[in-house]
């Protein structure tokens, strides 16, 4: 309680935060403002709602949270992501002489519901980066913040949003590509488009809910049969694709963003790629629970056959299935029969 912190919120797409230096006592923060885009009465009421946070010590350093906050605003109830960090040079600084206090900072975004909580990781990268960003030479703090806070919501939680209206009915492929691992080449992009592909491609990858092992040997397998790579060539008004793959499962998937897309709510957009990984998730433990049955059972050998040719998805599935059952003989066997009546 005896060394001073800074402690910063701020915000942007009219909604918002402030920047905020505390003394921790006991129970008590005094937090000064960096940065906000609040009215007064409103910036007031989520600096108190930070320090009760801040007392019982629900901020990790760099892990963000999502809470409903109420606030004297129009919107009055509203998602708020919010997460502390402190500048790593003046850390190591602090460290070394012990009368220097390393400056701690809370940012704050806040938009039109919980659902925020659908794109923490994507701010919780934002908030490195600002990190990153954070000139520590810089005399006029705010200069340097400002603009990078400002542009949260167009950076962090706009880019599937955007990647649906590019490409519409060809996102079909895209998604075909993220779940099958199949690289991907972007020519004559803008910076912000590449980026903004790139995004989509990990955000609708099964990376993190396929096994690690998994991951790796599909990507190695994509990327030895390069002339499997798509090329997105973005020079024309709409994007062009070569070597594109699609299937019936992704297809049905593009219909539900385009028919999204009239409304233009991003945070629907990212619940319905959420949706779309769960099924596919969900069909490739059918597929594993039948081809298991199948080891003993010509039955149930025909069920997976059915279940493939119906799933809408039996190309990408069977690929996943044969990589992660490579070191097992019975349930390999079942694999390439079943490849070899797919074929046929």
């Amino acid at each position: 309680g005896s060394r001073s912190a800074q402690q910063g919120a701020a915000g942007g797409d009219g909604s918002a935060g402030g920047a905020v230096a505390h003394t921790p006592s006991t129970e008590d923060f005094s937090l000064s403002l960096l940065d906000t885009n609040l009215p007064a009465e409103a910036e007031t009421e989520l600096r108190s709602f930070i320090a009760k946070r801040l007392t019982k010590g629900a901020l990790f350093e760099g892990m963000g949270n999502v809470a409903s906050v109420g606030l004297s605003i129009p919107e009055g109830k509203v998602g708020c992501y919010y997460c502390r960090f402190q500048q790593e040079s003046l850390l190591e600084m602090a460290t070394l002489e012990s009368d220097i206090n390393a400056p701690e900072y809370v940012v704050c975004f806040l938009g039109g519901s919980e659902k925020e909580d659908t794109f923490r990781l994507e701010l919780d990268k934002y908030i490195q980066n600002l990190k990153i960003n954070l000139d520590l030479e810089q005399k006029n703090l705010e200069a340097c913040v400002s603009p990078y806070l400002r542009s949260w919501f167009e950076d962090a939680i706009c880019p599937i949003q955007r990647v649906v209206q590019l490409f519409q009915d060809k996102l079909a492929s895209l998604l075909h590509a993220a779940l099958s691992y199949t690289p991907v080449e972007v020519k004559n992009a803008d910076e912000r488009t590449e980026k903004d592909i790139s995004r989509f491609l990990a955000a609708a990858s099964l990376q993190g809910l396929v096994q690690e092992g998994t991951m790796t040997s599909l990507c190695i397998a994509m990327t030895e049969e390069q002339h499997k790579s798509m090329v997105i060539d973005c020079s024309g008004p709409q994007p062009q694709l070569h070597n594109a793959g699609s299937n019936r499962f992704c297809e049905d998937w593009m219909q539900a963003f385009v028919n999204g897309a009239e409304g233009g709510n991003p945070f629907l957009f990212r619940q319905i790629l959420e949706n779309f990984k769960l099924k596919a998730i969900q069909d490739i433990n059918n597929l594993k629970r039948f081809i298991r049955q199948a080891e003993m059972n010509h039955y149930a050998l025909f069920k997976c056959y059915l279940f493939l040719k119906n799933c809408g998805s039996g190309d990408i599935l069977l690929k996943i299935v044969k990589v992660e059952h490579a070191e097992m003989p019975e349930a390999r066997n079942v694999v390439t029969v079943l490849e070899e009546f797919m074929r046929e």
